[in-house]
């Protein structure tokens, strides 16, 4: 390990290399090509026709100032939330990470117009009851996009895999597992998101890499 480690670049040279990849939105640039490669093998669009959306809260570490910092009284967490949209195969298609106490739907306001905007055949997105309101009038009238809610029914009680919201879940679990990405290291939040879409580059490569079965 010893003799690994002194062949590694200097920390600051690395990350020289990553802040300009992230300011030149290259680190998603590199993403998004993998994204269509992989829809494109498993016999879909490059582009998706439907997504789902959700958020998820997790601590930050004593470097992330007040200033994107909050309190999720929901979860009980001190730190920052994950907004994101995965396409149906649980890919993401965009992320804006805020304070824990920026709400989904005003998140959801930015980060939907966002990956509208990069993907213009999208015309369906699952969510939870956290963004029912005028959202879905707002985005049926302005983008022609379906915001379809999914709730949970009065009379379920604990856990329940909800329709579609699975999608989403598997790829926090993913996150979860990274372990740059198991609490909020980053001072400012575009970095944070730039570790995210470079967690799911990996996950992507590793699938590229497995050998297509044969087909009969």
């Amino acid at each position: 390990m010893a003799g690994d480690a002194r062949r590694l670049p200097p920390w600051d040279r690395v990350y020289a290399f990553f802040r300009r990849w992230r300011d030149h939105g290259l680190v998603k640039e590199f993403h998004d090509r993998l994204r269509s490669r992989i829809r494109e093998r498993l016999g879909r669009d490059a582009e998706p026709s439907a997504g789902v959306i959700d958020s998820q809260s997790v601590k930050a570490d004593a470097v992330v100032g007040s200033d994107s910092r909050g309190f999720d009284s929901g979860k009980l967490i001190n730190g920052r939330r994950r907004h994101v949209v995965v396409d149906t195969l649980g890919l993401l298609l965009g992320v804006m990470v805020t304070a824990a106490d920026v709400g989904d739907r005003t998140a959801a306001q930015v980060l939907l117009q966002q990956v509208a905007d990069a993907h213009h055949q999208l015309e369906l997105v699952w969510a939870d009851g956290g963004y029912t309101g005028s959202l879905v009038e707002y985005y049926l009238a302005s983008l022609a996009l379906v915001l379809a809610i999914v709730k949970r029914s009065d009379d379920m009680r604990g856990f329940v895999v909800l329709p579609k919201r699975w999608i989403v879940e598997r790829l926090f679990v993913h996150l979860m597992r990274t372990r740059r990405l198991a609490r909020d290291y980053e001072r400012r939040t575009t970095s944070a998101e730039a570790m995210i879409y470079w967690s799911m580059t990996l996950l992507m490569t590793r699938l590229l890499a497995r050998p297509q079965p044969a087909r009969a």
